[in-house]
């Protein structure tokens, strides 16, 4: 089933970029049972049966009986449409068929070689904008320019969008928008550049149906950089009025507060922004960036919240050189973020994630999380911290579908952080053999962050499998001395114990 999958996929590939009189379009039928074999040849009903729902199948499609879809049961992230019973041509009994897509559940885990199903409201994603400047100092203007779109349109609550993170992943690359319509599962792609000369900037798009690869709409926004944030509204709602012109101007003409008024500060944030997610080993920098915009505009909520996450991973990471004045000031930053966040569902997420690190109310803070998705259904991060909070709180198999649904609204972002959740998830819950894949996979994606190799290293321990637990605890001392450390920002007595108990062990093995 998977490499009929993986053949329909690449067979689509190949067709997107060919004229209409030269694409190749085949269709698969899959049956399980016994056959007769004479030489080179196969014959018997099992055989006629896969012939008879090869014919059933749509051009590009798979169709699959009864006993398959038995065998499949959820171990591929599949849909199964059931068409009913067949009458097939010299087959005595009728056969049950099934037409097979990729799950439409909303927190299945897209894996590669399948297509994801579009939402079943307008979809978007928008890719990173080219950076028209000629100077390559100035891709992070770019970059953050594409994500106020984002945010912007994730503002409009019947819109679909994909997370900056996962639409990131196609940066440089070339890919045309049918392509990208496939492996993100939407309805459409918005595409453009940024040139920014002196003090005018000049913002092009144009948003084209993944399905068809027809052209909706371009136009281009020219201005000053004072007016960058009305260039970005002017954007959104162009695009969203294009996608549903029912709602017109009046849903789609929503004025977003601005961050700062200080573009230094903005510039600073942005820079700080662009650093968080390449590597741990970032976070010092990145937060003196974010401290130096916060200087410039003590009222600049993003930097706030995530100035206040920074200090979260300086922390966890057991990277800080004063701990408890860390902390202080971590708080003091989170505080004054929810102050002026009004409805921003990132700084809402972010400074409720921090505070909860820190020890405040955890049931406060996982409403205001619960607020940001209200705000902004869309946002990938929101569910991650989402989680994170529910995994913090003893809520392990709630923390495992939060994790899904940031994976599925962001399906190609970097996925080690929310991987770490729903491995540390399966660990609570004892699930150990469900556990283990996804913390390997989270370590391997970045070795530099700390959380999933404790969750792993007493996963281990607890299995009896102390060589593994070993193993893991000397790549940890690799990275930092600390190994048994405090796990406070675990609610519950037992999962705190199970951890550290885990750790323990793990470490007496190790020396």
């Amino acid at each position: 089933m998977q490499c009929a999958v993986e053949v329909q996929d690449a067979i689509a590939k190949e067709n997107a970029d060919r004229p209409v009189a030269e694409q190749m379009w085949f269709r698969i039928g899959i049956h399980v049972g016994d056959i007769i074999v004479q030489r080179d040849n196969l014959f018997g009903d099992s055989v006629n049966i896969a012939a008879r729902l090869e014919a059933l199948a749509e051009p590009g499609g798979i169709c699959v009986s009864g006993a398959v879809r038995d065998h499949i049961g959820t171990k591929l992230p599949l849909s199964f449409t059931d068409l009913g019973a067949q009458q097939a041509k010299n087959i005595a009994q009728p056969i049950r068929a099934y037409r097979i897509g990729a799950d439409t559940s909303p927190t299945s885990t897209p894996v590669e070689g399948t297509w994801l199903p579009l939402p079943d409201k307008p979809s978007i994603a928008v890719l990173p904008f080219a950076n028209m400047s000629g100077d390559a100092e100035q891709e992070y203007f770019a970059d953050g320019m594409v994500e106020e779109i984002i945010t912007a349109l994730s503002r409009i609550r019947w819109l679909f969008v994909i997370a900056h993170s996962s639409t990131f992943t196609y940066k440089g690359q070339s890919v045309n928008a049918k392509q990208v319509g496939r492996e993100l599962g939407v309805r459409y792609v918005l595409e453009g550049s940024v040139r920014k000369a002196g003090q005018r900037v000049r913002i092009a798009g144009q948003l084209i149906d993944a399905a068809t690869g027809t052209h909706l709409w371009a136009d281009r926004f020219d201005g000053f950089l004072e007016d960058v944030f009305e260039l970005q509204d002017k954007v959104a709602s162009s695009v969203a009025g294009v996608i549903e012109p029912a709602l017109q101007t009046a849903e789609t003409a929503r004025s977003v507060a601005r961050p700062t008024n200080d573009l230094t500060a903005y510039d600073l944030y942005l820079r700080a922004y662009a650093m968080l997610w390449s590597s741990a080993r970032n976070i010092p920098a990145a937060l003196r960036l974010a401290e130096q915009a916060i200087e410039r505009d003590p009222h600049f909520g993003p930097a706030l919240a995530w100035a206040a996450y920074c200090y979260v991973a300086l922390l966890h990471g057991h990277q800080s050189e004063n701990p408890e004045a860390n902390r202080r000031r971590g708080i003091d930053f989170a505080r004054r973020a929810l102050q002026v966040a009004v409805d921003d569902p990132g700084v809402l997420a972010n400074a409720a994630y921090a505070l909860a690190y820190f020890g405040e109310d955890i049931e406060a803070m996982m409403a205001l999380v619960d607020r940001a998705l209200t705000l902004n259904p869309s946002f990938a991060r929101g569910w991650f911290i989402n989680g994170v909070l529910k995994l913090w709180a003893g809520q392990p198999d709630v923390a495992v579908n939060d994790g899904d649904a940031a994976l599925r609204l962001s399906p190609r972002a970097a996925i080690g952080p929310v991987l770490g959740v729903i491995g540390g998830a399966h660990f609570f819950a004892w699930r150990f053999k469900d556990a283990v894949p996804k913390l390997l996979l989270a370590i391997q994606e970045d070795s530099s962050y700390v959380q999933p190799y404790h969750y792993l290293a007493a996963c281990y321990a607890h299995m009896g499998r102390l060589d593994e637990a070993r193993e893991i605890v000397a790549r940890l001392r690799a990275i930092t001395p600390v190994v048994v450390a405090d796990a406070n920002y675990l609610r519950m007595d037992e999962h705190r114990e199970f951890l550290l108990s885990g750790l323990r062990l793990a470490v007496e093995e190790a020396t």
